[in-house]
């Protein structure tokens, strides 16, 4: 690691209002921190002279506080320091991440309390990190926060690319309206969800993208999300000033606290260039450094799986449908008929295990496995499955044996219906059943409401689980790919086996209705600020009736576009979600699938406008092969790339996967053409995408 440190105190005993001012390393990015006449901290945030933030108020109010943690301030204490580092990621879209900040660091104190905090700013050249911290003290020691009162006025009436603000899901399309419009879009930019509860019609959530008329780019997001509870927007529409709103519990209480502690870092970025939001490492740069000692076992991942045949609901998770109900160690289904329609059986999975293995794959999902789908949601279940009880027809020694002999790894799957409870008296048991068959992996899904009831999936004791759940997987060297779990803020750096998320709409609503042509065009700027997403890519055949009958729902893309999200959605856990015998219709265009990277040395955003087009290379890590990935929005457009990414003096083989001239999402979506050419780095591409269409190129070093 390379680092330089550099730190100066100041002391402003007698200078409370005084206002305190910090850039960003290349200077484009200026705050003002001060005191206003009534002692409440106020920022604001300019970007090459441009107002970004106008004056804006922060504080926490406290519950059974009559002056709360909002107002009264002095400030006692100003440090400023500069810190420059390099660090490697286990993995990632890049090898080496910089991490160089400039910092201020205010100390506030209410003298009628005697009671003190922190709040810490740093400043990156492409946005800014702020959070307040709590230190040991005799006068703040144990707190309940009513609110956070965090406050990002904006400076006009900005485009919005948005979700609704919700305790429960993720799981909603994106609306993009201007931000006085939010109320009145609200109701139609909802549906439905096995868990939902909204707050506010003028609530959206984070990661939140916005463009200004003149051309910024901004986003509002929070990192290092731990033992607090998760932060949503809440706008005045009259004065456009978006103020944080966390997720309460059960009692509506906002966050039990003990100093010393911190908040979550808020998180404002912002460019005149879409591409720099993308590239960002602010929400990685503000987490802790890596706490796992061993991490050989984390591994990025290529897998396949018995999914997609039951979201469309060809196939069922359940043994059995003569069981109106289950009690886990009680109900005997070797006495059940078997539905006929259960795809998690041996034989059925020795197919999935077959084709991993022909085809390079490191992994096999299996879902449906155990015993409780009968009545696994709906219910307000407890014990709703143990997570180590298979069904009649899954022989988990017989398996684990094939796969083996394949040299494929299992993935694990625990659903757990929101019975978090449940899920931790189980973990133990569940992870070592893990070692003990091998399973590298485990999806773990949080469906339904949260037990204990009246939680949510967003409030402080829930997000407490989620880190809990990893924690204790690393004990196991296990990965978690964690489902219906709150969003992520960077913490795969502080825990790398935290290797993805599902935490938004995905794949699976394809079969559910459908998600907006352009949805993957909005994602890696908003769900993908905090994380990577296993968004279950590489769908081939996009009319779901053909594998169902009565699932009349259309995937809203090309084929040329699935290909193109293994660049531009990243994860490094990739799942070729469609089933064996759709890619074998396309095995020229299953090739790229094949060939595709999942861990990477360099990444390169080439062009990207949200809503509209992302465009990305990225260099494979250990070689000198690249892979480049378009999708588009509902507009057909041609794109005009640069190799000059490649090495200089080097040929390369270019394999083109494109839309056809005549493809449409909707009407040809299977419409593709591929070419293959020798390329270096002074080659310039003009490609055409369809609307919702896009193009993945492999471009591997000739020897």
């Amino acid at each position: 690691m390379k680092y330089t440190f550099a730190l100066i105190g100041i002391w402003l005993l007698s200078f409370s209002g005084l206002a305190q001012e910090l850039t960003s390393p290349n200077q484009d990015l200026k705050m003002k921190f001060s005191l206003n006449e009534n002692g409440t901290p106020v920022y604001q945030l300019t970007y090459k002279d441009q107002e970004v933030i106008k004056p804006s108020t922060l504080g926490l109010e406290l519950k059974n506080d009559d002056l709360s943690l909002m107002n009264s301030f002095e400030i006692v204490d100003t440090k400023t320091s500069t810190f420059d580092e390099t660090w490697e990621p286990v993995w990632g879209e890049q090898s080496e991440i910089r991490n160089h900040y400039n910092e201020l660091a205010v100390t506030l104190n209410q003298p009628q309390k005697d009671r003190h905090i922190i709040i810490r700013f740093r400043m990156f050249d492409e946005g800014l990190g702020f959070r307040y911290e709590f230190p040991e003290q005799k006068n703040l020691v144990y707190f309940v926060i009513k609110e956070e009162h965090t406050q990002f006025a904006m400076t006009g009436d900005h485009t919005a690319f948005w979700i609704p603000g919700d305790y429960d899901t993720q799981e909603y399309d994106y609306t993009t309206s201007k931000l006085s419009e939010i109320s009145s879009e609200f109701d139609g930019a909802l549906s439905k969800n096995e868990s939902q509860e909204q707050f506010s019609k003028s609530a959206v959530q984070t990661s939140l993208m916005m463009k200004s008329e003149d051309g910024l780019y901004i986003n509002l997001h929070e990192a290092a999300l731990k033992e607090y509870s998760l932060m949503n927007l809440n706008l005045d529409e009259e004065n456009l000033i978006f103020e944080s709103w966390l997720t309460p519990d059960a009692l509506g209480n906002k966050g039990f606290l003990q100093a010393p502690t911190t908040s979550p870092w808020r998180t404002v970025m912002v460019s005149d260039d879409a591409t720099d939001i993308l590239a960002s490492n602010i929400t990685l740069n503000l987490n802790e450094p890596n706490l796992i000692e061993d991490t050989s076992y984390i591994k990025p991942i290529k897998y396949v799986g018995v999914w997609w045949e039951m979201i469309t609901g060809k196939s069922a998770w359940n043994y059995t449908d003569d069981l109106p109900s289950v009690k886990i160690g009680e109900t005997d289904f070797t006495k059940a008929k078997p539905n006929g329609r259960h795809a998690a059986n041996t034989e059925h999975v020795k197919e999935y295990i077959d084709f991993a293995s022909e085809h390079g794959f490191d992994g096999v999902l299996v879902e449906g496995w155990n015993q409780g789908w009968e009545d696994w949601y709906g219910h307000s279940k407890d014990f709703v499955f143990d997570f180590v009880t298979p069904y009649p027809d899954f022989d988990v020694e017989e398996i684990h044996d094939y796969a083996a002999s394949k040299n494929v790894k299992m993935i694990m799957h625990h659903e757990t219906s929101g019975a978090i409870r449940n899920y931790e008296r189980h973990m133990d048991t569940a992870y070592a059943f893990m070692n003990k068959y091998d399973y590298p992996a485990v999806k773990s899904g949080y469906v339904g409401n949260i037990i204990p009831r009246g939680e949510h999936h967003y409030g402080q004791w829930a997000i407490n689980h989620f880190l809990y759940a990893v924690q204790k997987a690393a004990d196991y060297n296990i990965m978690v790919n964690a489902h219906e779990a709150v969003r992520p803020t960077g913490l795969r750096r502080t825990y790398p086996n935290l290797i993805g998320n599902e935490s938004a709409r995905g794949t699976e609503f394809q079969a559910f209705g459908g998600n907006k042509p352009n949805h993957v065009t909005i994602l890696p700027f908003t769900r993908l600020i905090g994380g990577p997403m296993d968004y279950t890519p590489g769908i081939f055949e996009m009319d779901i009736s053909k594998l169902n009958p009565g699932n009349n729902s259309h995937v809203n893309s090309t084929l040329a576009n699935q290909l193109a999200l293994y660049v531009t959605m990243y994860s490094p856990l990739q799942m070729a979600a469609d089933l064996p015998e759709n890619y074998m219709r396309f095995p020229d265009a299953f090739q790229f699938i094949k060939d595709v990277a999942v861990d990477w040395e360099e990444s390169e955003y080439l062009e990207a406008e949200p809503g509209q087009y992302i465009t990305v290379a990225r260099k494979a890590k250990g070689t000198n092969n690249w892979f480049v990935g378009n999708v588009n929005g509902v507009t057909p457009r041609t794109t005009k790339i640069k190799l000059d990414f490649l090495e200089k003096g080097k040929k390369y083989t270019a394999t083109i996967y494109a839309d056809a001239e005549d493809a449409h999402y909707k009407t040809n979506p299977q419409a593709y053409k591929i070419t293959t050419k020798t390329v270096t780095s002074r080659t310039k591409l003009k490609l055409d995408s369809a609307p919702a269409g896009g193009f993945a190129i492999s471009i591997i070093e000739k020897k």
